[in-house]
């Protein structure tokens, strides 16, 4: 197989391209390192089955040039910033939405029918139906992010009937693990490491929330895109679980032998988007025979291991 990531020196991407490489995939990671890391990529560098080209997904023709001679397209490049959606009203449009358009034209033109899209459960909204099952109803988007990978998919949805495409979409829970740079965990352990004594939490810390761990994420993408049946495919990830926020902070204080005073900020929500309440219904890609191997207790501890062992993540 010849795979072409976009994001493929991001934290899912750049474990994606080591995972295809270890099967004897060749591999082109397409990244331009806005978030992505030199440091998750360096390892495969000398390796003739891979390929790096830093470059943008809006700058369509460097996109559609680089991407002439695959076979699969891993489309995980995005602005994955929902917390400051509001600020950057456009940078969601611009690097979700038009982004996506630019790689199913590129696609189009590199005659590739056959792609794996990073979609999200923020699409959900805040739903009524726990667990959410991907048949559940959209209520009114609550986050340009949301809104901006919905309008991905429907773009997806739409190549799929009109040119013959196979696409898996995945909407993902929060992703942990290895290489995580964006997020609850990592926004604790800064705080912590500058002051032990205390932890200012956004919102009352009663917000259940879902994670998984990124090589179970990976687990079931290549999975659910080797079991997909022709045309548009869409799969929620995420365990049958959840955590409070408090109860996260539990693990994470844990894991490093503080014990901060709590300051919360306040609310049911941390911010204008943030649903109180996220569990997804992952019935149909288990039916495929994937389940998760670790606890969301599980991936936080080994995260926060993670960051503790690799302190030059932090300087990103």
């Amino acid at each position: 197989m010849r795979a072409f990531i976009t994001g493929g020196a991001g934290f899912i991407g750049s474990s994606l391209a080591d995972r295809l490489l270890a099967s004897g995939h060749r591999v082109t990671a397409f990244d331009n390192f806005s978030t992505g890391r030199r440091l998750f990529v360096e390892q495969n560098l000398a390796n003739e089955q891979y390929r790096l080209i830093e470059g943008d997904v809006l700058d369509a023709e460097k996109l559609a040039a680089a991407m002439r001679g695959h076979d699969v397209v891993f489309h995980l490049a995005a602005n994955a910033d929902v917390r400051g959606g509001l600020d950057h009203p456009r940078r969601d449009l611009e690097q979700n939405t038009i982004a996506t358009f630019n790689v199913l034209e590129s696609m189009r033109a590199a005659g590739i029918a056959k792609m794996a899209f990073s979609s999200t459960g923020s699409i959900y909204g805040e739903p009524q139906v726990f667990p959410t099952p991907e048949t559940c109803p959209f209520p009114v988007q609550t986050s340009l992010y949301g809104a901006s990978k919905l309008a991905g998919e429907g773009l997806i949805a739409a190549y799929c009937a009109g040119f013959g495409f196979t696409a898996c979409v995945f909407r993902f829970v929060s992703i942990l693990g290895e290489r995580y740079t964006h997020g609850h965990v990592i926004d604790f352990y800064r705080q912590l490491k500058a002051d032990g004594q205390r932890l200012r939490i956004l919102g009352n810390g009663l917000q259940r929330k879902s994670y998984l761990y990124v090589q179970d994420c990976l687990d079931a993408v290549l999975h659910g895109l080797d079991k997909a049946s022709p045309g548009f495919n869409v799969f929620n990830l995420g365990t049958q679980e959840f955590v409070t926020v408090n109860e996260s902070v539990g693990v994470i204080t844990r894991a490093l032998g503080v014990e901060p005073r709590l300051e919360y900020s306040g609310g049911e929500r941390g911010w204008v988007g943030d649903s109180p309440f996220i569990l997804l219904d992952t019935a149909k890609i288990r039916a495929l025979g994937w389940s998760p191997r670790l606890t969301i207790r599980e991936s936080v501890e080994r995260t926060v291991a993670y960051l503790v062992r690799t302190p030059a993540v932090l300087e990103g």
